[in-house]
This record gives structure tokens, C-alpha cells and sequence, in this order.
């Protein structure tokens, strides 16, 4: 499970943060948006930093920014495990390269929109195939129906190909979603507002991961 700080209350981030890290979060996944990739405009390199001073979870980092190669060293060097970008922005087998040179771990994604098949075409130099649920850029939408086929359409690739590579999800993730994202062939799940908003954010993880453990 990979909660997403965005979702998080900002006035008390080191108790969100170690809220979910005591649940047994895997990773935090941290939104990057630069207000021209997408409409809003979260956080740069500085925050990541403080936040990795709060945290020993590995920190999953999507970069939904327009120039994104510009920017994988002051990610790295602010603390991310692993850096996140958009096929729609640079050539994703390049960009994980170039990710893998600085010791992270690379992850490729595309938008609701684009062809499925662009990801799969980069597996090979990926550690991490994201597919979006939701369109990026604002939380607390809706997990888009024609999500699980394209998840299983990745899974199929991962599967034939042998590729040591995380399926992740991100995007209308809840307890009534997780189920269909799991049978689809998801083994990675991003979380925001139904782990943050809830009354208690570490009984919520705790329920997505017996949902998804139930598949």
C-alpha cells in the first residue's frame, strides 16, 4: 500500500506521515505537479526533503511535470527511491535510464487517454508500470470503468515477458475498487483521500489491504 501525502493534512505532516508508517505503508507516493503537466501545483525537491528527514519509507515520486528529466537529480538528491514519469513528456525507456543511472528505481506511466501500449512498450527498463485510474492532477475522483482491462493488459505483458516490475495503480482506490484492481492483475496500490480522510487513516490502510488480500 502506498498512500498518497497529497490527500494528507499539510499543518500536521510528520504525524500523517507517521500515522501510515506505523499502519505498515510500503511507500509514500508523493505527486509532483508543476501547474502546466496538469492544472495544479503541489510541491518541489525542498518538501521532499524535509519530508524524508520525518520518514525511512521508501518515497515513490510522480513527476507530473513537463520537463521531467530536468529534474530527476534534485528529486534524488532530495531523497526519492523512486521517480515516476509521464510518457507524454519524454520517452519513457530513456527516462528510466537515465533514473536507473542515479541508484533509483525507475517507473513509467501514461494517462487515461493514451495508449496502453505505449507503457508496455517500455517494460523492459521499467521497475515500475503506473496505470492511471483517475485522470492526473486532482484527488478524489472516480476509478475510471475501463481501468481493470488496461491493468490486465499490462499484467499480460509483465507476465509474458518475464520483467521484474511492479503493477501500480493509482486513482479512485478504495475499498469497493481495490478488489477489481487486484483481480486485474494489480500488486501495487496509491491511496489518498480513503487512507488521509478517513476518521482514522491507520484502521483505513489496514481495510484496503484486507480488501485487497481478499481480492
Amino acid at each position: 500500500m502506498c498512500p498518497s501525502i497529497l490527500s494528507a493534512d499539510f499543518a500536521r505532516l510528520g504525524e500523517e506521515i507517521a500515522r501510515v508508517e506505523r499502519a505498515g505503508a510500503d511507500f509514500l507516493h508523493i505527486d509532483i505537479m508543476d501547474g502546466q503537466f496538469v492544472r495544479n501545483i503541489t510541491f518541489g525537491p525542498i518538501l521532499v526533503e524535509a519530508m524524508r528527514r520525518l520518514s525511512s519509507l521508501p518515497f515513490d515520486v510522480h513527476l507530473m511535470i513537463v520537463e521531467p528529466l530536468r529534474f530527476l537529480e534534485p528529486f534524488a538528491s532530495a531523497g526519492a527511491d523512486h521517480l515516476i514519469v509521464h510518457e507524454e513528456t519524454v520517452p519513457l525507456r530513456e527516462a528510466a535510464r537515465a533514473i536507473r543511472a542515479r541508484g533509483l528505481k525507475a517507473g513509467g506511466v501514461v494517462k487515461p487517454g493514451t495508449p496502453i501500449e505505449r507503457l508496455i512498450e517500455a517494460l523492459p527498463d521499467l521497475d515500475i508500470a503506473l496505470v492511471m485510474t483517475v485522470e492526473p492532477g486532482k484527488g478524489g475522483q472516480p476509478f475510471l470503468e475501463d481501468s481493470p482491462a488496461r491493468i490486465a493488459r499490462v499484467r499480460e505483458a509483465i507476465d509474458r515477458g518475464g520483467y521484474d516490475c511492479l503493477l501500480q495503480v493509482d486513482g479512485g482506490i478504495a475499498e469497493e475498487t481495490i478488489a477489481e484492481a487486484v483481480r486485474a492483475g494489480a500488486d501495487t496500490f496509491v491511496a489518498g483521500h480513503s487512507i488521509f480522510r478517513a476518521p482514522d487513516p491507520e484502521q483505513a490502510l489496514g481495510r484496503l489491504r484486507a480488501a485487497a488480500e481478499r481480492g
